[in-house]
Parts: C-alpha cells; sequence; structure tokens
C-alpha cells in the first residue's frame, strides 16, 4: 500500500491552488488557520496583491 506525503504548509510559502473555486492561482500563504472541526484554511496573496481565502487541502506547496 502506498502511503501519502503530507507536506505541512506555513506561512511565507509559494503555492499552488490546485481544486476548489480558486483553482490555477497561485501565491504566498499568510494567514493559516485550523477551524475547530480541523479543517485548514489559508489566506493566498496573489502577485497583484489581490488575497483569497481557500482550504488547505486544495493547494499545494510549489516546487523551486
Amino acid at each position: 500500500m502506498d502511503q501519502l506525503k503530507t507536506i505541512k504548509i506555513k506561512n511565507g510559502d509559494q503555492c499552488n491552488v490546485t481544486s476548489g473555486t480558486h483553482k490555477g492561482k497561485s501565491g504566498i500563504v499568510q494567514d493559516l488557520n485550523t477551524s475547530q472541526t480541523g479543517a485548514t484554511t489559508i489566506t493566498v496573496l496573489q502577485k497583484n496583491g489581490v488575497r483569497f481565502k481557500t482550504l488547505g487541502k486544495n493547494v499545494e506547496v510549489a516546487k523551486y
């Protein structure tokens, strides 16, 4: 059985949104929050200065 590798998202990481409403967008993680239900939400700052919120499960950390 293959094990999934979990990458921890942290403030300042460059990320790409892979699913959800903001699919295809990218930016820098600014505000990381975990709700009472355990869902991770993040605020992403795009290069053009626009911010949006999305779920942590919808993003992947950009590889350099």
